[in-house]
């Protein structure tokens, strides 16, 4: 037996329906907010006025549009002004078109993702992108990856991304620096010369101090950069030479940052400060 809950229920679903489905509803809502377009009728996804609209309040609306529409030009180019990673909802062919990729990774340089690889393998595409946002390196062609000037520019704006340069470039002094000034992390991905360099291990635990992690035993070793690591990240004790681990000024420095260091010093010294 059908409740008055059920109807309730029922007649609530039908009005929905109709709203989804009264064109002015839907036009007025998606002025609000593009990305509503998602609960319009298939009828109203393929309307290029509403698409249209919607994708100017909400790049991201592409994305519920109809095929026909996710392939029209002037939509496209209006919903990656909107946010670049909009291109991700384009038509292959329009990810293939030179002109647009260039204006979504202008808008956000890691729309490059979703671009043809053709275009991946474009150095004015690729510089573009990792001047506008570094990690879009990840997505460049191995060629370009191995290109100085794209990797250094890439490294300034996010020193993580030396992860995907070359191993030449991996092995390149001024782009390890570069990379590990803007974000200490980038140490574990320099060649094995490079993470027993003093200068550029010092600029690293300055910058994170667990990257002590990845310096060479020889540097684990130094008091100099122990001690900057540790007062850094308290932690990094753990990856000091043992015996830092029993210098008094290095443990207290460490505790004094994170108490959890404690458990990296050297049984007498833990003991010592325990009491």
């Amino acid at each position: 037996m059908e409740t008055n809950k059920d109807k309730a229920e029922l007649r609530a679903d039908r009005e929905s329906e109709e709203l989804q489905n009264d064109r002015e509803i839907v036009i007025a809502a998606i002025k609000n907010h593009g990305y509503v377009l998602k609960y319009a009728i298939a009828e109203l996804r393929a309307d290029r006025e509403i698409v249209l609209t919607a994708v100017r309040e909400n790049g991201f609306a592409l994305e519920f549009a109809s095929a026909q529409l996710r392939a029209d030009r002037e939509i496209v180019i209006e919903a990656i002004k909107s946010h670049g990673l909009a291109l991700e909802y384009a038509s292959a062919e329009l990810r293939a078109d030179r002109e647009i990729v260039i204006a979504a990774i202008k808008n956000h340089g890691y729309a490059l993702k979703y671009a043809i690889a053709e275009l991946r393998a474009d150095r004015e595409i690729i510089l573009t992108a990792v001047k506008n946002y570094g990690y879009a390196l990840k997505y460049a062609s191995a060629q370009l990856r191995a290109d100085r000037e794209i990797v250094l520019a890439a490294v300034e704006n996010y020193g993580y991304v030396l992860k995907y340069a070359s191993a030449e470039l991996r092995a390149d002094r001024e782009i390890v620096l570069t990379a590990v000034r803007e974000n200490g992390s980038a140490l574990e991905f320099a060649s094995a010369q490079l993470r027993a360099d003093r200068e550029i291990v010092i600029e690293a635990v300055k910058n994170h101090g667990y990257v002590l992690k990845y310096a060479s035993a020889q540097l684990r070793a130094d008091r100099e950069i122990v001690l900057a690591a540790v007062e850094n990240y308290g932690t990094a004790l753990e990856f000091a030479g043992e015996n830092l681990k029993a210098d008094r000024e290095i443990v207290i420095a460490a505790v004094k940052r994170n108490g959890c260091a404690l458990r990296y010093a050297s049984a007498e010294l833990r003991a010592e400060l325990e009491r």
